[in-house]
């Protein structure tokens, strides 16, 4: 069938490349962060970002007042949620505005510098490049490229030859030919990121502008290559980042630490993955119940997200764990005058169940409600989204733990819901599906939060996450 993507397997796709660096790079990556005195502030636009990085906060607040006392802080990063991919495209350009003029007053009055990376999604929806004209507008000293870098080992990401790929069951498929790339409100075609580029910036950056760092680059030629081209990137340059292997970022950070020492300056739209590369993270386990401090009764988890993905765990989860499971009725959400009594017989029934011990699961309708136009799009999620949030704040029963599906659902719930200002990431409890400790200004402080992006995890990751958090060993 004409429509049918382009499936290649693993060994098409990696077969050939050389191997990667052997060496740990990470003890030097720390040596030359250390030696910068620079803090790395991730700007991330859904709360998902932090699924490779432990012990280091994210802020839901970016006062002045809050940026400088964690620039001033003992972390050498730390993240901003903004959730501006749930936005229409001049809310989100504004809303990163501000955080952008927030984080040089800070600076200022702290005295610390500071390098930024915008994190986004791996699949290369969200608003490039919108955001990040927003950011360099709001940043007051000029950065000398931008520089592109999609891959995301735990979820399957990989860019190779400049394609970027989606392991999907082990079939790499273009991002292009995906379903994410028919989000309604961020859709695309490209999977060639030099061409994907240009689709994105309407031609006014054309794929032949676009420079492009190859595997090969960093594995046969080191940081000092990875210096070296960056150090030649012609000012206000777009530079693609190719990557099949975490010694891949390594490479590239080092030799973009020693760019960098030099005077260069760059913004890095990335996913989740370079950042403990960036800042020498070394990796930790995976989180254990007995880490977290759960409490008694229910669990609670809220799942909002539609891709195709989410439904499939969530299906798994309902026909194998005894749980109450309450389906949320998005057409009454959607329609002013059923609204109110949807949330409320929702919250009802989810606090009984939560008192009585049972696991709660608590979900929205599977049908994707579409409208022409992107920002129309957006104004449903937000819709859907905010009925979540009515729900939530209509419990009262602490939860034994709440778990999120989705990036736009897990940072509604934790700032509008929980109303959480900052908190502290111990690890992750599935490869990149982070856990938060709430601090103690939220509504349920210390309990542990589980914001699982949409598009991660194999078809049990919900009920393995279940498992894992239940009552009894």
């Amino acid at each position: 069938m004409a429509d049918e993507p382009t499936r290649m397997s693993r060994e098409q796709v990696l077969g050939a490349l050389p191997p990667p660096v052997a060496d740990d790079l990470l003890p030097a990556i720390r040596k030359a962060v250390r030696a910068s005195g620079r803090k790395l502030v991730v700007i991330d636009d859904d709360p998902t970002g932090c699924q490779t990085v432990h012990d280091l906060p994210v802020l839901c607040d970016w006062s002045v007042e809050s940026l400088a006392a964690e620039l001033a802080g003992e972390y050498p990063a730390f993240y901003i949620l903004t959730n501006s991919r749930g936005l229409p495209l001049a809310e989100a350009q504004a809303l990163t505005l501000d955080v952008a003029e927030n984080l040089a007053r800070a600076a200022a009055r702290t005295g610390q510098d500071f390098a930024v990376v915008s994190r986004s999604d791996s699949t290369l929806r969200g608003h490039f490049p919108g955001e990040v004209e927003a950011l360099a507008e709001g940043l007051t000293d000029p950065f000398h490229a931008w520089i592109l870098i999609p891959f995301f080992l735990e979820g399957g990401r990989y860019t190779v030859a400049d394609v970027h790929y989606v392991d999907e069951v082990g079939c790499f498929v273009p991002a292009g030919e995906t379903a994410f790339a028919r989000d309604p409100a961020f859709a695309f075609k490209a999977s060639n990121l030099r061409t994907w580029v240009e689709e994105k910036t309407a031609g006014r950056v054309t794929a032949d502008d676009v420079v492009s760092i190859s595997i090969e680059d960093l594995r046969q030629g080191g940081p000092e290559r990875v210096s070296a081209l960056l150090n030649a990137l012609p000012c206000k340059a777009v530079c693609v980042v190719n990557a099949a292997h975490m010694r891949d970022l390594e490479v590239f950070s080092l030799g973009l630490l020693a760019a960098e020492a030099g005077g260069k300056r760059f913004l890095c739209r990335t996913a989740a993955s370079f950042v403990p590369a960036r800042i020498g993270l070394e990796p930790r386990p995976l989180l254990e119940s007995t880490e977290l401090e759960l409490g008694s009764g229910g669990g609670l988890m809220m799942v909002g997200s539609h891709v195709p993905k989410t439904t499939a765990q969530l299906e798994t989860l309902l026909a194998s764990w005894p749980c109450r499971t309450l389906e949320v009725d998005v057409e009454q959400l959607l329609q002013e005058a059923h609204r109110e009594a949807e949330i409320q017989r929702v919250a009802r029934a989810a606090g009984e169940a939560l008192k009585a011990g049972e696991d709660v699961v608590i979900y929205t309708g599977r049908m994707l409600h579409k409208v022409a136009g992107k920002e129309a799009n957006l104004n449903i999620s937000q819709r859907v989204s905010a009925g979540l949030v009515a729900i939530l704040r209509g419990i009262n029963t602490r939860p034994r733990y709440l778990v999120a599906k989705g990036g736009i659902t897990s940072s509604d719930l934790a700032t509008r819901a929980l109303e959480v200002t900052r908190a502290l990431v111990p690890g992750q409890i599935l490869p990149g599906v982070p856990v938060w400790n709430l601090g103690p200004e939220s509504r349920f402080p210390g309990l542990p939060y589980v914001v699982f992006p949409g598009n991660v995890g194999d078809e049990d990751g919900l009920l393995a996450i279940a498992r894992k958090l239940r009552k009894e060993p």
